[in-house]
């Protein structure tokens, strides 16, 4: 690899991408997916791509956008995370957190959206106190 190569490619991984949280709104009737990502455009470049290509994980929102058409749906950033002075930090768990203030913020399930529920800690430890219980 020549030595400008190797210079981009270590510039490209100390300039950090947008980071955040977006959501994938549909016009029409006001739906949303909310999300995190820690490179937003690549995000919604792939998400638009599984879109058009007819295999996004959300059957609700593939359909949806099936029947109304991508001009229906607007791609946003509900939130930005800006990296701090440490290259080497890993911003997972924070836009983790920021994905869970928003999907309480927007409880975009059911009706309102095209996220699935994620169980609780709470609920979480009754199941694995259910299955312990039925093994014995």
């Amino acid at each position: 690899m020549s030595d400008r190569k190797k210079e981009l490619k270590k510039e490209y991984k100390q300039n950090h991408r947008p980071m955040g949280v977006y959501q994938i709104r549909n016009i029409v009737n006001d739906k949303v997916l909310v999300g995190a990502s820690l490179d937003l455009p690549g995000i919604f470049n792939r998400q638009k791509l599984q879109l058009k290509m007819g295999s996004h994980h959300s059957a609700q929102l593939q359909a949806e956008w099936n029947e109304f058409g991508g001009e229906s749906f607007a791609f946003e950033v509900l939130d930005e995370l800006t990296p701090g002075s440490d290259p080497a930090r890993d911003y997972r768990e924070d836009l983790t957190f920021l994905e869970e203030l928003w999907l309480e913020r927007l409880q975009p399930y059911g009706e309102r959206g095209y996220n699935e529920r994620k169980m609780s800690r709470e609920e979480r430890l009754r199941m694995i106190a259910r299955n312990r219980a039925a093994k014995e």
